[in-house]
């Protein structure tokens, strides 16, 4: 029977000790192979406890603190990780939602505007293209708010000035997660009714995944570079 033990106990093949550290989108392609399952799960809790509606916002910041932690290649307890996330975050989330929805909602509204305006004369041209960025900037913050809020308990307007910087910084990464979430969306209504479980099996976690990939460089940059201040400045 020793086979038998054998199968159950012997080591694994394991990583090489000198293989290459995956970065970009091999590493995110091995984090989703590896973590799919707790992705699904993840996608159905964020579903469920964002039923009432006025949690959805603390729920999208709970099921941003379990991508951040796939991300970090950290041990997951997924309910008890998530319960305690949307604790903790909930009024920071709340308020984040009526802000950014706010200003989202404003900046789409002007787009629609200037965009109906510009087909008649070339002079709202400018407007337009401004709104646009504006408006993209304004998602790219909210997006960084949501992990420097989740990666660092900060205050809050010190969090909304360290994930403007992030969104500064470097928006490539983050602009690339984005058009990733379009992409899962875009897939949704192109293939419906095919793709009709979509939303409910992964839309949502994914999307965040790809959002926390994005951002971890950045965050981790800007948060080190306030600790590093906030050190020179203590006497």
């Amino acid at each position: 029977m020793q086979w038998l033990e054998a199968f159950w106990t012997k080591e694994g093949k394991g990583i090489p000790k000198d293989a290459p550290k995956r970065t970009g989108l091999p590493l995110f392609a091995e984090i989703i192979a590896r973590e799919w399952w707790e992705l699904v799960k993840l996608n159905l809790l964020f579903l469920l406890f964002s039923l009432p509606l006025v949690t959805a916002p603390a729920a999208t910041f709970a099921t941003a603190t379990i991508c951040r932690m796939m991300v970090e290649d950290r041990p997951v307890y997924l309910l008890r990780d998530f319960l305690e996330a949307l604790r903790a975050h909930a009024m920071r989330a709340t308020v984040w939602a009526l802000v950014a929805g706010t200003a989202v909602i404003i900046g789409v509204g002007a787009i629609s505007a200037y965009a109906a305006a510009a087909r008649t004369s070339l002079f709202y041209a400018a407007p337009l293209a401004l709104s646009l960025v504006v408006t993209l900037f304004v998602t790219l913050w909210a997006a960084c708010f949501v992990m420097v809020s989740v990666t660092e308990a900060r205050p809050f307007w010190e969090s909304l000035k360290l994930s403007a910087l992030a969104a500064l910084l470097r928006p490539l990464p983050l602009l690339a997660a984005l058009a990733f979430v379009a992409a899962l969306w875009i897939a949704h209504i192109l293939f419906y009714p095919v793709s009709v479980f979509m939303p409910a099996v992964m839309n949502f976690s994914l999307g965040m995944f790809a959002v926390a990939f994005g951002a971890q460089g950045v965050v981790a940059q800007v948060l080190a570079r306030s600790e590093e201040e906030n050190t020179i400045q203590e006497p």
